[in-house]
């Protein structure tokens, strides 16, 4: 309904309190005005034009462009959906450098070092432990003695200042996180670590997210192995792998996952 200025039959102006506008849609505009209560009924011929605002066309365009803005939503979500779990921002495959290139390839497969000579506390502790300059000079102070890249250990030991090795696998600060207690419940380095003994140096190989952890914590029975072979780089699970890990989830005392889906269990 509006109040709008119509023209009677005798040609005189006047007020068209309540009326209802016809609008032709081909041409879209308002083409009649009918007179709903009191006064002349207008007839076929009497028209009121109104300007035309916006072309017969604008709904598609309308349409077009809300159907492009859902899909630049949904496109942003997907790209950084990809970007969150890339290298980019998870670290995952990249190489860090050190002050000396260590080869675990070399080490562990070649020369069959068991990972706790050298990471001597992650049985017991939260932090696995860094080799001391002492580790490294018991072998290298007979063998490699000359060997420029071992020159940082011998500038260490001589000077007595610790190597700084750079931190491959970095946590947030809000992330608590035991090595120890992985060990004992039968977690492999493997497992997190990936195959060490094939890294001529050393890089991130898990994402290491939150989804990536829960999906451990669900699931712990697809994980496990035997203690004895936590530190094993050549176990590979069996084929009853589940089987096995519910039996052993119920001698090591794994708790339920409900238990280690808790927030308070990573974040303290």
């Amino acid at each position: 309904m509006h109040r709008v200025l119509g023209q009677g039959r005798d040609g005189a102006r006047k007020i068209v309190r309540w009326g209802i506008l016809s609008v032709d849609g081909a041409r879209g505009c308002v083409v009649s005005l009918t007179q709903v209560a009191g006064g002349d009924i207008a007839s076929d011929r009497e028209r009121v034009l109104m300007a035309q605002i916006f072309r017969p066309r604008a709904n598609s365009v309308f349409r077009a462009m809300l159907l492009g803005f859902v899909l630049l939503v949904a496109g942003a979500g997907w790209v950084g959906y990809q970007v969150e779990r890339s290298s980019y921002v998870t670290r995952a495959g990249i190489v860090v450098e050190q002050p000396v290139p260590f080869s675990h390839e070399h080490h562990v497969r070649g020369l069959g070092i068991d990972c706790r000579y050298c990471h001597t506390s992650v049985t017991a502790s939260a932090f696995a432990g860094m080799p001391s300059t002492k580790t490294c000079i018991t072998c290298h102070a007979q063998i490699w003695t000359n060997a420029g890249v071992l020159e940082p250990v011998r500038r260490s030991w001589d000077g007595d200042v610790p190597i700084r090795w750079n931190r491959v696998h970095n946590l947030p600060g809000y992330v608590y996180f035991d090595h120890s207690i992985h060990v004992a419940k039968g977690v492999g380095c493997a497992t997190c670590h990936g195959p060490v003994d094939e890294m001529p140096l050393m890089y991130q190989f898990a994402p290491l997210t939150m989804a990536w952890c829960l999906d451990c914590h669900r699931h712990p029975e697809e994980h496990l192995r035997p203690r004895e072979a936590v530190f094993d780089m050549s176990y590979r699970p069996p084929a009853g792998q589940r089987a096995l890990g519910r039996e052993l989830a119920e001698r090591y005392e794994v708790r339920s996952a409900q238990a280690l889906t808790d927030c308070a269990t990573c974040h303290r």
